[in-house]
């Protein structure tokens, strides 16, 4: 897996670190490329001793099953859109983990990870609006206007028509975000096969009362006054104070 450069999705991950008063969130988008080389093959070959690439593995069901109604999944089956919600092949399952991995790294290590922690989603709708709800609810009216721009982003980066939708739900005892003070979280994998590319949508809210997700507030100040302060100089160079006479 290598991250791949996108100043959008910098640009979005930025504006995703922000404290409300009562809560801070912290969120990240980043894409990646499922083009395996060197030490990737090495574990490609190490994971699938457990299995052949192409066995599918049952996956829990999906976060949407409690607010989807039968007869909506049953449409959606016959439609042919979700034809194997509940199952991927290992070579997909290595691919998220991986994203995990490499997102998180060096914090935490998903390697024994297993298929029943995540789960197929139906559709691109039901994740937008999952996720939007959590945000607005979150950041309020200030949504309004990143919410269409980072839907763009992340569509243009990976054509999410063309996507499969994953989701991580760890048990207690594995989740990362399990820390005293996490209020929510969510952790999206847009899949598409055919671009073999990963983009990984994360995000944690973190009670306003916990010290926790304070460095990354922090290290956001810090830049913006490093900013302010090379463009100072910066003016200060261009424009010399007058010489007395």
């Amino acid at each position: 897996m290598k991250l791949l450069e996108n100043s959008s999705f910098e640009a979005l991950s930025s504006r995703l670190c922000v404290e409300t008063g009562e809560s801070r969130i912290l969120g990240r988008i980043e894409s990646y490329s499922c083009k395996m080389a060197g030490d990737d093959k090495h574990m490609f070959k190490q994971f699938c001793q457990e299995g052949e690439p192409h066995i599918l593995e049952a996956l829990s069901p999906p976060q949407s099953t409690s607010t989807t109604s039968p007869s909506q999944l049953g449409k959606s089956s016959e439609d042919g859109e979700n034809p194997l919600s509940d199952k991927c092949c290992r070579k997909t399952l290595f691919y998220l983990i991986t994203t995990l991995n490499e997102s998180f790294r060096p914090d935490y290590d998903f390697s024994a990870a297993r298929a029943h922690e995540f789960s197929r989603e139906p559709s691109v709708n039901w994740v937008a609006n999952a996720v939007n709800s959590s945000l607005f609810s979150a950041v309020g009216e200030d949504f309004n206007s990143l919410g269409p721009e980072l839907w763009n982003a992340i569509d243009q980066e990976i054509n999410l028509q063309g996507c499969d939708i994953y989701s991580y739900n760890p048990d207690l005892d594995s989740d990362p975000f399990g820390e005293e003070g996490s209020l929510w979280s969510f952790n999206y994998f847009f899949y598409n096969k055919k671009l073999k590319r990963i983009v990984f949508f994360t995000c944690r809210s973190i009670s306003g009362f916990s010290g926790y997700g304070r460095d990354c507030l922090d290290n956001e100040l810090d830049m913006e006054l490093e900013d302010e302060e090379e463009m100072d100089g910066f003016t200060e160079d261009r424009c010399p104070r007058a010489l007395c006479v």
